[in-house]
């Protein structure tokens, strides 16, 4: 019998190579942003704040990712009928806003990024130019 697990989990090096490529892509874009990177315990692995993001923009960043590294499907998904009562039953840990992608890599859930601080559309735009960096799905 068995009493550990195995989880392969994003490392410091690729999400450091997302962070960059996806603060590339907020200042190209001229959208002050802030991205979370999480492994798949939604234990924070990377954050950054680029010039101007408002600091409340932070908070729904750790959402997306916690949603999109610990449920491995992207923030945003869920039906609307349960957004309230997801933001409650989690003192606001997840929300349904969207902006927070799985990271996966050859197949394998290794964590999740979350941007926050644009419109959903850029939001998921600059989360993308992070999965990019590192050929994430």
């Amino acid at each position: 019998m068995a009493f550990t697990t195995s989880m392969t989990r994003i490392n410091y090096v690729a999400a450091s190579k997302m962070m960059a490529a996806a603060v590339a892509r907020a200042d190209e874009m001229n959208v002050p942003q802030c991205i979370a990177i999480m492994d798949p315990s939604g234990g924070l692995v990377c954050f950054g704040r680029t010039d101007g993001a408002a600091d409340l923009a932070s908070g729904p960043a750790y959402a997306k990712a916690r949603v999109a590294a610990e449920r491995q499907h992207a923030s945003g998904a869920l039906p609307v009928e349960f957004e309230v009562g997801v933001a409650f039953a989690t003192g606001g840990q997840y929300t349904n806003l969207p902006g927070g992608l799985p990271i996966v890599l050859d197949g394998v859930h290794v964590g999740g990024i979350g941007v926050s601080g644009g419109s959903g559309d850029d939001d998921l735009d600059v989360a993308r130019a992070g999965l990019a960096a590192i050929g994430a799905d």
